[in-house]
């Protein structure tokens, strides 16, 4: 249709992660190519990424000639592209070089052109100058990406479109890459977020609005953006950073426009809303019209999430007795059990194999609820699942059941006093050895009456990590 602009929607790809592991090293690269290769086969205009393309700030060479290797496969061809930007690209799209889009180069055949904003994991920063850089700067130096959003005065945000036009379809592109959270909050409160709308028909445009940013889950009030700061005549908005996927498009609590939050292609740490299906979007916008296809990507590793509690398998002594001499043993077996029921699960299930090692091995995280009992080794427990799971030194993750609440007005004012203090229970020492430090800052973060304002639940668990494998 020569007046349907189509889209495709991915976010959140994280190239490189775990690049050194045997088993899950491919995993990020093996749903890229998906994710492209879906768009070739759907014939979408453009490519629209929201963020974290790559998973480290500064990408192994290893990881940049995987990646690249990749769009030159898939994004260069010698058809000819159906639509046309209109707008000022020196204004909005930053390449260094031609200064404007990479399919008008004469010098290259780009046919599938990408669009992308930077994440959190991406951003710019100096590296052996002044000027500051980002990864998607060498993607765009090569042609390979059209990089977009980026904002280079810390005080005042104004965010130009790239105006889109197919046929009768004319579409403002708005992207904004990651910024801190609570600067990017108190500028928008302090209206210095200004949006740039088209000089003509500002009707006619169908405005999308993608982001990289916290959104309002119980975070704070100044650690997110509202749905409020949004202007209203925004269309739909293409929510990056969060990994879970909620593809389908919501419409905005406070405002006219729907939100499509498509999640992350590739799963970075063993929580609930990783587990959900991974999809990509196939998003079609005629006129002031659109249309939102999800398509669920077939070579993510399978994830299989659950728990169990010791205490109540104790109860009545049937299956574990906590007076047993070989109750250790016993709770391995117990154990092992629920892992090999969560296993089984994904046995039926074929994954479409592109560059994804050993997809029969899958990914398993079993909380188990172990107040009264000692922890298991972690990496003595998993040692019997080498070859069947794709993480068999963190299966498990540990935790004590929280304490009843005291009914007494005195036992009642000191929980009160010492959750205002930020006060909780200590880990035991037996558990530190059995659970991973990100998994650890997570469950204690995300269990605060009060949240993080600097910093997100994600951003200090993995500087933790960092700091750890640095010191390691």
């Amino acid at each position: 249709d020569d007046n349907t602009l189509r889209v495709l929607l991915s976010t959140d790809n994280h190239l490189g992660y775990l690049e050194r592991d045997p088993i899950r090293g491919l995993d990020s690269f093996a749903a890229f190519e998906e994710v492209l290769s879906l768009a070739r086969s759907q014939k979408a205009d453009l490519v629209l990424l929201s963020g974290d393309v790559f998973h480290d700030n500064k990408p192994s060479r290893r990881t940049l000639h995987k990646t690249m290797e990749i769009l030159r496969r898939y994004c260069m061809g010698g058809e000819s592209v159906g639509f046309q930007i209109v707008s000022d690209q020196k204004e909005c799209l930053r390449s260094v070089v031609t200064g404007r889009a990479n399919y008008e180069d004469e010098y290259y055949s780009v046919d599938m052109p990408i669009f992308a904003i930077h994440g959190n994991h991406d951003d710019p920063t100096r590296d052996g100058g002044t000027e500051l850089l980002s990864a998607l700067d060498l993607l765009s130096v090569s042609n390979l990406i059209n990089y977009f959003g980026r904002q280079d005065q810390v005080d005042n945000v104004q965010v130009s479109p790239v105006l889109l036009q197919k046929g009768g379809t004319k579409v403002a592109l708005y992207g904004m890459g990651s910024m801190r959270d609570e600067r990017l909050n108190r500028m928008w409160q302090g209206k210095k977020v200004k949006f740039l709308r088209p000089e003509e028909d500002d009707n006619r445009w169908f405005n999308i609005f993608t982001l990289h940013q916290n959104r309002d889950l119980g975070r704070g009030s100044k650690n997110c953006v509202h749905e409020s700061m949004i202007p209203e005549w925004m269309d739909l908005v293409v929510w990056g950073h969060e990994h879970e996927c909620l593809i389908t498009p919501q419409e905005s609590l406070v405002g006219t426009f729907r939100i499509s939050q498509p999640g992350s292609s590739v799963a970075t740490s063993l929580t609930q809303g990783e587990g959900r299906q991974k999809h990509v979007g196939i998003l079609d916008i005629r006129g002031q019209q659109f249309r939102l296809k999800s398509i669920p990507l077939g070579s993510v590793r399978g994830f299989a999430i659950g728990d169990v509690s010791l205490t109540e398998l104790a109860e009545g002594g049937t299956v574990l007795d906590i007076e047993d001499p070989k109750l250790e043993e016993r709770m391995g077996d117990v154990l092992a059990a629920e892992v090999e029921n969560l296993v089984s699960y994904f046995e039926c299930m074929s994954v479409e194999n592109y560059t994804l090692q050993s997809p029969e091995q899958v990914l398993v995280r079993l909380k188990v609820e172990h107040s009264g009992f000692t922890t298991l080794n972690n990496q003595r427990f998993g040692s019997r699942f080498v070859g069947e799971v794709a993480n068999p030194s963190d299966i498990l993750l540990f935790h004590r059941r929280r304490q009843a609440e005291n009914t007494t007005a005195k036992g009642a004012a000191t929980k009160k006093k010492r959750a205002a203090a930020g006060m909780y229970d200590p880990t035991e020492p037996e558990e530190l050895e059995e659970v991973n430090v990100e998994d650890l800052v997570n469950e204690n973060l995300f269990n605060m009456d009060k949240k993080l304002e600097l910093l997100t639940e994600r951003e200090m668990g993995e500087g933790m990590l960092s700091f750890q494998l640095l010191v390691c």
